[in-house]
């Protein structure tokens, strides 16, 4: 998972001719445009979960999960704190 923070008018190329360019936003909505062929079909989400159901279940939780060794984990409470 590729978490990125762009600035407005900045755009991701996948591949050679799809971009994805980011329009702005709010705290709860994100605006974005999809330059891609039109061969390649570009579905919502809510609309394949509409249309199959199980897909919802099976992707719920979206973000990796690091599968490292115990020996390279972070020890829980070792984060830095900050001071108020």
């Amino acid at each position: 998972m590729l978490r990125l923070t762009l600035s407005t008018e900045e755009y991701l190329m996948l591949g050679d001719d799809i971009r994805i360019v980011f329009l702005g936003g709010t705290k709860n909505n994100l605006r974005i445009m999809i330059d891609a062929p039109k061969e390649l079909g570009i579905v919502r989400s809510s609309v394949l979960e509409r249309e199959h159901p199980e897909l919802k279940e099976k992707n719920r939780n979206y973000y990796a999960v690091p599968d490292l060794p115990e020996r390279y984990r972070k020890p829980k409470g070792t984060g830095r704190t900050r001071k108020g």
